[in-house]
């Protein structure tokens, strides 16, 4: 007898409410301190809640669940005999994976965790395909092989507006972060094999449009076949004309789209007015 397959994920996803339950996807939640005071993504903080901090200047730091909530999950989930796929966010974007892999090496019950070498909607493209392939009775090594695929397919480029959260969290210098507020320099970092990279900079949000045309144009011999724009409270009109500009030249304009707000923990990272443009295209994406 096949056994059961259940899929855990962390709040760094972006999913929909109907899609957590279509797939039964259980999501361990990342927490985030502000003021010196601890908060549960979904549970003790919202995003809408954490977008109002951020709008208020105040910088959230992150951190990862403890190694104990996920010993309770793999023990609950496993307890009537299933198996568990663990899909994590990348390892050089936070220490979860890590956390994930020491937890299931300590309880009996079989558990296979997954370094999804991504994170927000480019994770929930590799959780979708792996719910699907379980309904499918796919085996584990099937999973794992699309989701591969899956990643190979997948590019995550965000468009950093405000450069307070990379400072504080040390990504570019104080010194560096001040001058590029004077000269009003934007940023887009790319998420390769191995951790982020800035892409491209230059002055005001004419290098994000600019940007998206050279997504349209990198994609006219390789389709998108799904849209997200994951986001920190951008202006609705900006993220219509981004997701104008990269579908230009998509056959099929009528792809699956999401403009949601992004989860607490990439907050973090990117700050106010940031824009996450994750795509799922045809053939493999080049990761460099």
């Amino acid at each position: 007898m096949t056994r059961a397959i259940k899929i855990l994920t962390d709040s760094s996803v972006q999913l929909t409410p109907a899609e957590i339950e279509k797939y039964n996807i259980t999501i361990i939640p990342l927490s985030v301190e502000l003021e010196g005071k601890q908060y549960i993504d979904g549970e003790t903080i919202t995003r809408p809640e954490l977008v109002e901090y951020l709008r208020r200047g105040i910088l959230p730091k992150t951190s990862q669940p403890a190694l104990g909530r996920f010993l309770d999950l793999y023990e609950q989930l496993t307890a009537d005999g299933s198996e568990v796929l663990a899909i994590m966010m990348a390892d050089f974007l936070s220490g979860t994976y890590k956390t994930a892999v020491a937890a299931a090496e300590m309880v009996d019950g079989k558990v296979t965790v997954i370094n999804s070498k991504s994170t927000d909607r480019g994770m929930a493209f590799q959780v979708i395909a792996a719910a699907k392939d379980i309904a499918a009775g796919k085996s584990m090594d099937e999973i794992k092989a699309h989701l591969t695929d899956i990643w190979h397919r997948t590019q995550i480029d965000v468009l950093v507006d405000n450069l307070d959260a990379l400072v504080a969290g040390g990504r570019i210098s104080k010194v560096a972060g001040a001058l590029t507020k004077i000269i009003n320099i934007k940023v887009i970092v790319r998420v390769n094999n191995d951790g982020l990279g800035i892409y491209a900079k230059g002055r005001g949000r004419k290098l994000f449009l600019k940007h998206t045309k050279e997504i349209a144009k990198m994609h006219q011999d390789n389709q998108i076949q799904a849209l997200s724009l994951s986001n920190v409270a951008t202006n609705p009109e900006f993220l219509q004309r981004i997701k104008d500009n990269v579908l230009v030249n998509n056959v099929n304009k009528d792809i699956p789209y999401l403009a949601e707000l992004t989860s607490p923990i990439i907050m973090t990272h990117t700050g106010m007015n940031a824009v996450g443009l994750i795509t799922l295209a045809e053939k493999p994406e080049k990761h460099e």
